[in-house]
């Protein structure tokens, strides 16, 4: 398991020192024509709150006057991965160019045919770790799985995953997702087990089944699936959620609960999500184009006003591209000093093992 974020997004020297043409690398002109008489870009789950999609996409539209259909923005990897499927031979509105999915849905969607190459022009900043050689899948963004706290209804905020077994938190504990089949309670699920056993991957998804079936018979957790919305309300008055969404939902109530995000002391589960073009992608230039829009500064920083943490983030600070007040408002570095990624093969036991037993061993229809 690779054991904090610096060694996971390391680069090499003579990266750094290409870093700067590598930058200032631009579509071609011909994709750029290309994109424009397609007319339009599909995209699927990208909720306008999740990693600042909404200014990303609105970006996107100016620079290049490309229309962007939006399907089901609340859509879980799974849904994705299902709606590649569902429209291979459909070339109209319901399709999907273009996907944002969970790092394991990466390699499966490759190995299943469903995604196809294209490498962008800033492909040699991104991390070898995370990307797939061929480029038919590269790392976007990443965050770690925190708590979001709702400071009206919960006076002190649990530091660490064990925490939330106390009786304080009675039905008050939630899943961002179903963790049958979305990738951020999947991982909710792992970073408690990891927490459980002390730091072992190989029982982490075991151990997460069973810290959430204790919370289940005890009454704190809570079968809906945590947002914004239901935050405010106090229905799921602690969100387990990536730190971006949960910075990002908390910061849009402006105040209404009062909020805040703790990074548990243990079990620090870091998670880079993957983008990738469909193989059967109805507008394939206007996704490659996404793509470049994507991996240029201007996308990059793009997600990192939307609280995440862009997978060319070395990259950037290295060349002084990131705006002081955009650092500022991440939680402090240390927080994420314990920091683990867990590898891909780590994911996929992790995945298996909750994906297939949270009926049987916890038994509670999140939905």
């Amino acid at each position: 398991m690779i054991s904090n974020i610096s060694r996971l997004l390391s680069l090499s020297t003579a990266m750094i020192m290409a870093s700067t043409a590598i930058a200032a690398a631009e579509p071609s002109a011909e994709l750029i024509a290309a994109a424009k008489k397609e007319g339009s870009l599909t995209t699927i789950a990208l909720p306008h709150s999740w990693c600042g999609y909404g200014d990303v996409i609105a970006g996107f539209k100016a620079k290049y006057g490309i229309e962007v259909n939006e399907l089901n923005p609340d859509a879980s990897s799974g849904d994705e991965i299902e709606a590649i499927k569902a429209n291979k031979g459909n070339t109209g509105p319901q399709a999907p160019d273009v996907i944002d999915v969970g790092l394991s849905f990466g390699p499966s969607a490759k190995k299943d045919g469903l995604i196809q190459p294209y490498k962008v022009s800033t492909w040699d900043s991104i991390p070898d770790t995370a990307k797939d050689a061929e480029g038919y899948w590269y790392g976007d963004y990443y965050g770690v799985l925190a708590l979001l706290v709702n400071k009206d209804l919960v006076k002190e905020s649990p530091t660490d995953w064990a925490d939330l077994k106390k009786s304080d938190y009675a039905n008050s504990v939630a899943l961002a997702g179903d963790p049958r089949s979305a990738n951020q309670a999947v991982q909710g699920v792992y970073a408690a087990g990891l927490s459980a056993s002390g730091g072992d991957a190989a029982k982490a998804g075991e151990e997460g089944l069973k810290f959430f079936a204790e919370l289940n018979k005890s009454g704190n957790f809570v079968p809906v699936v945590g947002k914004a919305a239901p935050f405010a309300q106090g229905s799921t008055p602690i969100v387990i959620a990536w730190d971006y969404n949960a910075l990002s939902w908390g910061e849009g109530l402006k105040g209404n609960p009062p909020f805040e995000v703790v990074v548990p002391k243990t079990g620090v589960v870091a998670g880079v999500y993957v983008q990738a073009i469909s193989a059967f992608a109805p507008h394939p230039n206007a996704a490659k184009l996404w793509m470049e829009y994507l991996y240029s500064d201007e996308g990059q920083l793009g997600w990192l006003k939307g609280y995440c943490h862009p997978i060319r983030f070395n990259d950037l600070a290295k060349n002084n591209k990131i705006p002081k007040e955009l650092l500022d408002k991440l939680p402090p570095a240390a927080a994420y000093e314990k920091a683990v990624f867990p590898t891909l093969e780590e994911q996929a036991a992790g995945k298996e093992t909750i994906t297939k037993n949270w009926d049987s061993v916890v038994g509670a229809n999140v939905q």
